[in-house]
């Protein structure tokens, strides 16, 4: 029997990296940043409530997916990063994720509604949105196809040496594609200064995780690539910022790639097309009683003195953002007809 070919130096794998991170501790906020991410979270709930709207109106088109209920996840993931060095991509349901990185509602909204003023010139629409100056890359139609994008992002990050972290958002339903394995095998084997992010909000586009994934725990999805991973409750902002914290740490040691699993739960459909006939009004009804992560921190709030009127206040000043939003996204002019053939890749490579 032939002996297999002797290993050169080159040929060695990579010793395995057996470290763990540890589960992090809620995170210690202090009362003006438990304001900033209670401002933040309730601006993305009422941002989309507007959008929600917008759409039974006839003023917003094609496909638009809500991002009600999730808004702890963004806000703090995200508000752990350092806008201009960090970037993020997502999928399709982006809104939350532009609004919590500090894009203007403005030509957020004007997107929204096909205008010229949009954030991509009124030619994205809800599913895509892209701001190279924020380093916020998307807004992906595609089920997954972000993640093998992000670990090119994180292979530019490594590449240019400039210290920046990717942030790369998929759902439990992307979870299942194969190309992001490919993307984990690639973002380990250099470790890529990646953070995956499973915002599992348990129903994909409308079968339960546990009837689509034979591995429901997703956070180990990595297991067989060395990746760690960590399940953390997606309800709840201070988790998630711990979760983030204890992520680009690891990330930022050189370490390699880690997997954050968001537990978290989405009230409307899987886009204002889905009735959501998949669940009953009571459990939604239930979760929105029990996990609303916008109403827990308030209480958070209102025990460490914040004031009725303080709240009442800052509800107020967000209803008028949104509302001028809103108005700017209806008077803004759409785009002119000739712009349709602008933008458009022609040349041949």
């Amino acid at each position: 029997m032939a002996k297999a070919p002797a290993r050169t130096a080159n040929s060695e794998p990579a010793t395995p990296n057996r470290e763990r991170p540890e589960q992090p501790t809620r995170y210690e906020a202090s009362k003006e940043e438990l304001l900033d991410f209670y401002q933040q979270m309730l601006l993305i709930r009422r941002f989309e409530e507007k959008a929600g709207q917008l759409y039974g109106l006839g003023l917003i088109g094609g496909f638009c997916h809500l991002y009600i209920g999730q808004e702890a996840v963004a806000v703090g993931l995200q508000s752990a990063l350092q806008p201009g060095k960090d970037s993020v991509i997502t999928g399709y349901r982006d809104h939350g994720h532009m609004l919590a990185y500090g894009i203007d509602p403005k030509v957020i909204m004007a997107e929204l509604t096909g205008r010229a003023a949009g954030i991509s010139q009124g030619k994205g629409g809800s599913m895509h949105m892209f701001s190279t100056e924020h380093k916020f890359f998307g807004g992906h139609g595609i089920v997954g196809a972000q993640v093998s994008l992000g670990a090119g992002l994180a292979f530019k990050h490594k590449y240019d040496e400039d210290g920046g972290v990717c942030l790369t958002y998929f759902g439990d339903g992307a979870a299942n594609q194969g190309q992001v394995y490919e993307s984990f095998n690639m973002a380990e084997l250099w470790k890529l200064p990646i953070i995956f992010v499973i915002e599992n909000n348990q129903y994909a586009m409308g079968t339960s995780v546990n009837r689509a994934s034979a591995e429901d725990q997703l956070y180990k999805r990595g297991e067989s690539f060395r990746i760690p991973g960590l399940q953390i409750d997606g309800m709840d902002v201070l988790a998630c910022r711990a979760a983030a914290e204890t992520a680009l740490a690891w990330v930022r040691a050189g370490k390699g790639p880690i997997i954050l699993e968001m537990k978290t739960y989405r009230y409307r459909g899987h886009s204002m097309s889905d009735p959501a006939k998949y669940r009953s009004r009571e459990e939604v009804q239930a979760m929105r009683d029990k996990s609303d992560p916008i109403e827990a921190l308030k209480r958070e709030l209102e025990a460490i003195g914040v004031t009725d009127a303080e709240l009442k206040a800052t509800e107020q000043a967000i209803r008028k953002v949104v509302n001028e939003a809103a108005d700017f996204a209806e008077s803004t002019p759409e785009p002119a007809p000739a712009e349709l053939y602008t933008d458009v890749l022609v040349e041949k490579y």
